[in-house]
């Protein structure tokens, strides 16, 4: 297999950051992570046995890396509601493009967050990394629960709905499944308006579709 990613030297700091970075840019480029912690050591210009300060084995790595993720995709939610913090109901749609758009732009990662790979699946999901995302929507729907534009039902109910649409809308376009000619030309907006008629109150898709 062909590597391009440049080799680095680490000297002296962060070998666990240096490691981390070195095998996101691996994943970037072969949008997998087929790679061996020999040759994560490698590229980071560290000693064969280096990794294994911080790393029992692949698979923590793995996980360290899942966490990273949803970090990552948090920030994105957030700053996707920028300008629209007051508006709940107006916040939720910059929010699923930014989910999907981050999804679609870290194809292997996204797949590593959700796969199996990791040392422990049901710790990483049920940790603080990837429930900070989940309440992250949850809060959005709770402000607007309150604002009285999104219907009274459990907010966790809202939040799974939403998660399973972007979920799946994310991992269809990852697959390039979201053919034209087959679910239209802007199927996210069109799915997110069949589902924002089921949770928020007098909402109308003729005007609220992009």
């Amino acid at each position: 297999m062909q590597k391009t990613t440049p080799e680095r030297r680490y000297h002296h700091g962060d070998l666990r950051r240096a490691l981390i970075d070195t095998a996101l840019e691996v994943m970037r480029e072969e949008r997998n992570w087929q790679f061996t912690l020999r040759e994560i050591a490698r590229r980071a210009g560290v000693s064969h046995a280096a990794p294994y300060k911080h790393f029992p084995d692949k698979s923590a790595l793995l996980t360290a890396l899942a966490m990273i993720g949803f970090d990552q995709l948090r920030t994105a939610l957030i700053e996707a509601q920028s300008g629209v913090e007051g508006e709940p109901r107006e916040a939720l749609l910059p929010m699923a493009r930014a989910y999907v758009d981050f999804g679609t732009a870290n194809p292997a990662l996204y797949r590593l967050m959700f796969g199996s790979e990791s040392r422990n699946q049901c710790d990483v999901h049920l940790g603080e990394n990837a429930i900070s995302v989940f309440d992250t929507v949850m809060d959005v729907l709770t402000r607007g629960q309150s604002d009285g534009v999104f219907r009274r039902r459990p907010v966790r109910d809202h939040a799974t709905a939403c998660w399973s649409l972007l979920h799946g809308m994310t991992m269809l376009s990852i697959d390039g499944l979201l053919l034209p000619e087959k679910v239209g030309l802007e199927p996210l907006g069109a799915a997110f308006a069949t589902l924002m008629e089921g949770i928020a109150i007098g909402y109308k898709t003729s005007s609220s579709t992009p």
